[in-house]
């Protein structure tokens, strides 16, 4: 069974920096393209940034470019989201994703209980 569990988040305060792990078992993830999202209150889960398997091909949305960046450790079979310059606007809860590409990555269904990160001062 595929599955992704995410950790790492908490409070910080604006401007703060924070990592996001996500944990994956049931696959090896130097074989897929890996996602992240996020879910506000009341808000759709947002697409932040996709990396693809071989790390020629990224996407990152407007309001996390040059702040956030997603990396992977193959040797450990984990996923992070180093998170930068963080604002009130990121208070969400986050979610890693991962699929064959990320236009696949983008339609991911099988959500897991995220880690809610609060950004206040």
């Amino acid at each position: 069974q595929v599955q992704l569990v995410e950790s790492g988040g908490g409070l910080v305060q604006p401007g703060g920096s924070l990592i996001l792990s996500c944990a994956a078992s049931g696959f090896t993830v130097d074989y897929y393209a890996i996602g992240w999202f996020r879910q506000a209150p009341g808000k759709e889960r947002e697409e932040l940034l996709c990396i693809s398997d071989d790390d020629e091909s990224t996407y990152y949305a407007d309001s996390v470019k040059g702040r956030f960046t997603i990396s992977r450790d193959n040797a450990k079979n984990m996923v992070y989201l180093q998170m930068n310059s963080l604002k009130p606007e990121d208070t969400a809860v986050y979610y890693c994703a991962a699929d064959l590409v990320c236009e696949l990555v983008r339609s991911y269904a099988s959500w897991g209980q995220g880690t809610a990160v609060t950004v206040s001062s």
